[in-house]
């Protein structure tokens, strides 16, 4: 679990306030997130957590404003660096790539497969610094591949995403958001198609590069494991709502709510060994206890 990390004094680098998102859908509209309020500070990460279709990916779009407008009504409040994109729709294009990015959730479909990596993070380059030359940006590209460890950054520059692992690709994904050279981080789902060896590099590396950088991070994901190793505070949602919220600690070792509980239940841990026919012991898989 992750300690608590030091948080800068001054304004949130993002603030939620009764935001309520409801989609225009073939059968009606859907109160997909319904009156959420959280906060993400410098230098910690907050965590979203719950089951599939929770609406916690749909809290990250609308805090972003990628949701497809028409069909997606926002209401409340969610200010980024003091502004407020929900009253303002031109606030959240001035912030986006600039004061936030976002490392999305599936690598394998979040690259272009006819451009080569070098391509692609270069013009994320040269989207935050116009005046940057192809040169420039070829040589911080190469750069922010070697802070995420991607070995002979130089050499794959012009390698192409099928040439990759999918966690080299999250990777890459990571660099091309800080390419940006951003204040916050909405990461939704950063290690949900990745083994659990790969996982934890990529979490390392991120709470490496928080460590580095002060960054904040709202952490989107419906791992509780994932959770309690990186975050600061969780909050807990179910059907749109809150359900609970608290530090992590708080959560993981003392949750309140029977639904808290269940996802915890559902973490998988190895248990005892049994003898089976052959005389060979094999580990059994036992449900974390609640």
């Amino acid at each position: 679990m992750a300690e608590e990390t030091p948080v800068t004094a001054g304004p949130p680098l993002l603030e939620a306030t009764d935001l309520q998102i409801e989609l225009i859908t073939a059968h009606g509209v859907v109160r997909a997130v319904d009156g959420v309020s959280f906060t993400v500070r410098r230098g910690e990460t907050v965590t979203l957590i719950g089951e599939s279709g929770c609406g916690k990916s749909t809290t990250a779009m609308g805090v972003l404003r990628l949701l497809p407008e028409g069909l997606a009504v926002l209401s409340g409040s969610v200010r980024i660096a003091g502004r407020d994109i929900v009253a303002d729709p031109d606030a959240a294009r001035a912030v986006r790539g600039r004061t936030v990015s976002l490392i999305p959730q599936d690598p394998m479909t979040a690259l272009s497969p006819v451009h080569t990596i070098g391509h692609q993070l270069g013009d994320a380059l040269r989207l935050r610094h116009p005046g940057m030359t192809r040169t420039e940006a070829r040589d911080k590209g190469v750069e922010l591949l070697a802070q995420v460890r991607i070995t002979e950054p130089r050499t794959r520059w012009k390698a192409y995403p099928h040439q990759f692992s999918g966690g080299m690709l999250q990777r890459i994904l990571i660099a091309t958001a800080l390419a940006a050279e951003p204040e916050l981080l909405v990461a939704d789902e950063p290690t949900s198609a990745l083994d659990a060896t790969v996982q934890a590099s990529v979490l390392d590396l991120l709470m490496e590069l928080q460590e580095r950088t002060g960054i904040g991070m709202l952490m989107i994901t419906h791992d509780l494991g994932v959770a309690r190793l990186v975050s600061d505070r969780i909050h807990v949602m179910k059907d749109g709502r809150f359900v609970e919220s608290g530090s992590a600690q708080q959560i993981v070792e003392r949750p309140a709510e029977p639904y808290t509980r269940e996802l915890l239940a559902a973490v998988p841990r190895v248990g005892t060994w049994d003898e089976d026919g052959d005389g060979r012991s094999e580990p059994v898989a036992e449900e974390a206890a609640s």
